[in-house]
């Protein structure tokens, strides 16, 4: 083969061999950027404190107070006893004659948070009138001890009732106006040993006197007949566990389950029971606390 004709077949074989390289491979796509991560969620702001409205009254022996309770609250208690909360939140409670000095009020809210309220309970000033000689315990007669039992579960019965009253929200006033004769808490001391003390204040008024209802109230009880202490007894309830109790009545002018209202006659004063004379022995109690209805009422402004 000829010179010329070599050179022809090698341009020949690099054209074919030109034609066969193989298209360049594309690179594949990169992977999207990662989305941008969201920005956290601002942290909750915290609750404010629960707190108690404002309270009326003064934390003493034998006193009632009234407050509001924090908006929210589904329970109440005064050192652990529950206290009943009305639908706009106010709450009654009440010390003892005879109450420590300190009550810590606790709420709980349905979120969890708690309210509380540590009252410093100031001491009653009560009479006391010590004695160098040893008390005299009278024996009871049997027609005393027969009748007694019976009696007591009446008045037990009728402080357990709840109704419907509302007057534990009113300004008390006195059922009846007069000398007081009587002071709650007053007390006699035999040679150290404390005496029963008075657990009413006693308001002296002629037999048939009217008595009237110091706040709104549901009667409930009206002695049948005399009891052998209290005489012709009528107790009202005014409320959240609140009642007054009129001893030594002449006479009773309304029926268990009686609507009262606030200043209308409910009987008349008398000496039934064990009294020394005419007289309206007047009682308040708040779930088994007795307090004093002079701090309740007030002065009696005659």
């Amino acid at each position: 083969m000829s010179r010329a004709g070599r050179w022809a077949g090698i341009a020949l074989l690099a054209t074919l061999a030109a034609g066969c390289v193989p298209p360049a491979i594309e690179a594949p796509p990169s992977a999207p950027a990662s989305a941008a991560r969201p920005a956290p969620m601002p942290a909750p702001r915290p609750l404010p404190p629960a707190t108690f409205g404002v309270f009326s009254g003064t934390p003493q022996q034998g006193n009632l107070m009234l407050g509001t309770a924090p908006p929210g609250t589904t329970t109440l208690t005064l050192d652990g006893m529950p206290v009943e909360v009305a639908g706009d939140g106010r709450f009654l409670i009440a010390f003892d004659r005879d109450a420590a000095p300190r009550a810590t009020l606790l709420a709980t809210l349905a979120d969890g948070r708690q309210a509380m309220k540590v009252f410093d309970v100031a001491p009653g000033d009560w009479r006391l009138e010590r004695l160098d000689t040893v008390a005299k315990t009278p024996v009871p007669s049997a027609e005393f001890a027969r009748r007694r039992p019976a009696e007591l579960e009446q008045i037990k019965a009728a402080r357990e009732m709840r109704t419907d009253a509302d007057g534990w929200r009113q300004r008390f006033i006195w059922p009846a106006a007069g000398r007081i004769s009587g002071l709650f808490g007053a007390q006699r001391i035999y040679r150290g040993e404390p005496g029963a003390y008075h657990g009413g204040v006693d308001v002296a008024k002629p037999a048939g006197a009217p008595v009237i209802a110091p706040a709104d109230g549901v009667v409930i009880l009206a002695a049948s007949l005399p009891f052998t202490l209290e005489g012709n007894l009528l107790m009202l309830d005014h409320g959240m566990g609140l009642n007054s109790a009129f001893l030594h009545l002449s006479r009773i002018d309304v029926k268990v389950g009686d609507h009262v209202r606030q200043g209308q006659e409910i009987g008349r004063v008398g000496a039934t029971g064990r009294a020394s004379g005419p007289h309206l022995h007047w009682a308040m109690m708040w779930r088994g606390k007795r307090i004093d209805p002079m701090r309740v009422a007030g002065d009696m402004g005659r």
